[in-house]
């Protein structure tokens, strides 16, 4: 009886000197089925909540279906060189099984995020401590653009599957290398690492640093056989399909196309002419700032997102000083946290930091800063919380009144992105339910409706022979019933002295291109009110046509009563 109170009592105090960080890890550990289901049902509950049942005024998504409608209807003749190809050969995949159905590639999204929370989940789980690890599985599985993107045709869903799995398959390797140092043992762990490897830098261009990192960090680790297996893993797989794209679409490869874009100092004005080396230096400072300053804050909702136009010089600055500022705040953060990792010798960690770390260097380098989009900086997020609440972890675990206010900032910033995807959701049930019933316009703004049913009509109405041109070309397909549109993303043939085309070269060009209609459509520059002011690439177009050959544009459809879209017939 004595010896069972002793024990008691020793039990008793054991528990009595755990501290909360020790609690949370033992109740992470006792509950953990219960924690992957939770956060299966939470990103289940919010995909469906956010879901999207149109098409972004992004144009994206749409140039990736319009992509893969291509690959099966134009196949070989056709190769997508805009970007990574692979999402855009897994919607041609699904379109050759199932015909061309929007809501159900939109699901398939649905399913790539839900497996990607799951993989994320299993990588991680018992890798860090709960405290760290559940506001990080919160934000993965609650984001509200991640959630977003779980239901549009956009590559990011598709994406984070793919790079948890690479993940899962480098813990996977890792552990087994700990294990048994002999390579050659582990050829089926390498080539897993390898597929993924090759998978993520064909969805993501970006991701192609997977390989130098690996050998770097093989390279570091004084493994020097390792970091030929990290190469050639992945060369087993590059080499069979750089053959094959070549053996059916001749030299295209996934860089052709978007390398010439992303040298231009502006990707809408080819007149500009490349980039030198000062503006790639600029391009990287203000990409730091807009996704480190403004952008990853938004993702964590602590600000709101900021839609209405800069309305003065003072304004701008004062934003971009903001930007700044922020934007070193959460560099010197993840510097520090890097080093922490170094320090600890916490060799996965450091893997992955790097892989993040190589992701936005490059990202910042090669993108432009006038296309500002926050899905550049969101497949980086995950990595970079666990890096930034590790750090803060490892600060204040000693202290008691420091893990306090611990759970009080992680807690605001757990709340924070999980009302802001309430909001959102809010605001989007409404809008999806009409989207639903039929009503396929319902949620956008009169200028797109206009815009989007005028790409219709030219499906319904015009002949099949006929070549529209649009501002929006793949857009224009989607809701025109897979009828083809010739793209127009800058002023064609422009006249240096009044930035407007020359009507006769345009004529010519046109004709050239076999394009019978030109579509102008009336689309805000501020998407949230209708201001007058609207892109106008394609009016700098057809004005200087209607000013010199009156006779040359036949209107021959207008819709909407007000910010209407036209079709003009370019006539002979």
């Amino acid at each position: 009886m004595a010896k069972t109170t002793t024990t008691k009592s020793t039990s008793s105090s054991s528990l009595n000197n755990k501290t909360l960080f020790d609690k949370i890890d033992s109740w992470g550990e006792n509950n953990n089925n219960k924690l992957l289901f939770t956060f299966l049902g939470v990103s289940l509950f919010f995909s469906f909540m956010l879901f999207n049942a149109r098409i972004s005024e992004a144009h994206d998504d749409a140039l990736y279906l319009e992509g893969g409608w291509r690959y099966v209807n134009e196949f070989p003749n056709y190769f997508y060189t805009q970007n990574a190809p692979l999402y855009v050969l897994f919607l041609g995949l699904l379109t050759k099984l199932f015909g061309f159905k929007l809501l159900l590639f939109k699901l398939f999204n649905v399913v790539f995020n839900f497996f990607a929370v799951y993989f994320f989940y299993k990588t991680f789980y018992k890798r860090i401590p709960f405290i760290v690890f559940i506001p990080v599985m919160i934000f993965v599985s609650s984001n509200h653009l991640i959630q977003y993107y779980a239901s549009m045709t956009f590559t990011e869903a598709f994406y984070l599957f793919l790079q948890s799995l690479f993940f899962f398959w480098f813990f996977k390797l890792y552990d087994a290398l700990q294990l048994e140092p002999n390579t050659n043992k582990h050829y089926k762990l390498w080539l897993m690492v390898g597929l993924f490897t090759f998978l993520i830098a064909t969805c993501k261009s970006v991701a192609i640093v997977a390989v130098p990192v690996l050998m770097f960090y093989f390279l570091i680790e004084k493994q020097w056989k390792n970091v030929g297996f990290a190469l050639g893993a992945y060369l087993i797989f590059k080499i069979p399909y750089e053959l094959l794209v070549k053996l059916i679409w001749g030299s295209q490869n996934q860089f052709s196309g978007q390398s010439k874009i992303l040298l231009l100092k502006d990707p809408y004005d080819k007149s500009l002419g490349n980039d030198d080396l000062a503006g790639f230096i600029g391009r990287f400072f203000d990409n730091c700032n807009l996704y480190l300053g403004k952008r990853f804050y938004e993702l964590l909702g602590l600000r709101e997102e900021y839609t209405r136009p800069v309305e003065s010089q003072l304004q701008a600055d004062k934003l971009q000083s903001e930007y700044k500022y922020l934007a070193f705040f959460v560099v010197i953060i993840l510097v520090i946290a890097l080093f922490q990792v170094i320090k600890q010798k916490n060799k996965p960690l450091l893997f992955f930091g790097l892989f993040t770390g190589a992701q936005l260097l490059l990202s910042f380098v090669i993108l432009q800063a006038r296309w500002d989009q926050p899905r550049i900086v969101l497949i980086c997020m995950p990595i970079m919380l666990i890096l930034m609440y590790y750090l803060f972890f490892n600060t204040v675990k000693k202290s008691g009144m420091g893990q306090g206010i611990y759970l009080v900032i992680v807690g605001i910033i757990s709340a924070s992105v999980l009302m802001s995807s309430f909001k959102r959701g809010s605001e989007n049930l409404p809008i999806v339910k009409k989207n639903l019933s039929g009503n396929i316009y319902y949620g956008y703004t009169p200028d797109w409706q206009n815009f989007l049913k005028c790409s219709q009509w030219c499906a319904d109405s015009l002949p099949a022979n006929t070549l529209v041109a649009s501002r929006k070309a793949p857009m224009s397909f989607v809701y025109g019933k897979g009828k083809k549109f010739f793209p127009i993303y800058s002023v064609i043939v422009k006249d240096s002295l009044t930035q407007q085309s020359n009507p006769d070269s345009a004529l010519a060009f046109f004709a050239a291109k076999g394009v019978t209609h030109i579509m102008v459509g009336s689309l805000r520059i501020n998407p949230k009110q209708n201001t007058g002011d609207v892109i106008n690439t394609v009016h700098n177009i057809v004005q200087p046509i209607f000013q010199k050959y009156p006779d040359k544009l036949k209107l021959v459809h207008t819709e909407g009563l007000s910010e209407q879209s036209y079709i003009f017939e370019i006539t002979k």
